[in-house]
Parts: C-alpha cells; structure tokens; sequence
C-alpha cells in the first residue's frame, strides 16, 4: 500500500472522529504529496512516487516543522509551537522506526571503521555512506553530529 494511500485512509478515520490535529497534519502529507507527484522535476516521469522519495518528502515535512518549532520556542509562541509538535507527531507514524542515540553511534563506528576514516577530514566519505545506509532512520543533523563527534575522538 503505498503512503498516499495510507494517508487518504487516516483522513478518513480522522474526520469521522473529527481530530483536527491528524486532520491539519494528513492534509499537509497529502498536500505534499500531490505537489511531488505533479512538479516539473518529478523523480519518475509517470507521476508516482517511489518508497524512497516517500521517506525522503516526510523527512522534509518533519524538518520543517522541527525548524518551525525551534522559531516559535525562541519566540515564546506556546499556542504555535503545540501544533508543530503535534503535526511532528502525526507525521512521524508514517516514518520507519528511528535509530535511538547509542545504536546510531555504534552503526556509524562499523561505518566509519568500513570506510577507512581516521581524522575529521574524512567526514564526506563516511556522510556518504552513513546517509544512504541510514536514509529514513536518522536525521541528516544527527548523523553529523555523531560522525564529527566520532572521528574527532580517532
């Protein structure tokens, strides 16, 4: 079944219970979906979306209300900030599981040891590789994180 699929059935159960929340988030997911599907540079020319490309535009909706949240906590705009939290929430039930903190690290302690990487300055090569290994499972930030940390400490 494909996510926009599962998206339109969790509209329906969504407004048949009338819960706003999932509504405003499953409207935003569909919303993005259509766009990706009918843009000019639509990563398949017969106007679907691949699994990939699925993670990767629910990723950039978390990411941006992540990013919102950050703006509206700085700002003290408790009422804004809750719905991002909110939408993050709805959003993030259509992700694959996330890597917790410590299975992250040891994950990119094999691929760090896999690529050969000893000193910072290999941090393109093992980005490149622990971000196509872990697409969908970490955040790109946190994954930065972690290898600076990692390779700084070798």
């Amino acid at each position: 079944m494909s996510l926009e699929q599962k998206i339109m059935g969790e509209l329906k159960t969504a407004m048949l219970a009338k819960d706003e929340k999932a509504l405003r988030s499953l409207r935003a997911i569909k919303a993005a979906i259509l766009l990706a599907k009918t843009s000019e540079g639509a990563p398949t020319g017969r106007g679907e979306l691949t699994a990939d490309d699925e993670i990767k535009l629910l990723q950039k909706l978390v990411k941006q209300r992540k990013d919102s949240l950050e703006i509206f906590q700085q700002q003290n705009r408790n009422d804004l900030a809750q719905k991002e939290r909110e939408e993050i929430e709805v959003i993030e039930k259509f992700l694959p599981k996330q890597l917790s903190a410590d299975e992250l690290r040891s994950a990119l302690a094999a691929v760090i040891s896999e690529v050969g990487a000893s000193s910072p300055a290999d941090m393109g090569k093992v980005m490149a590789a622990a971000t196509k290994k872990f697409a969908g499972k970490a955040d790109g930030k946190t994954i930065s994180a972690l290898v600076k940390e990692l390779l700084s400490k070798s």
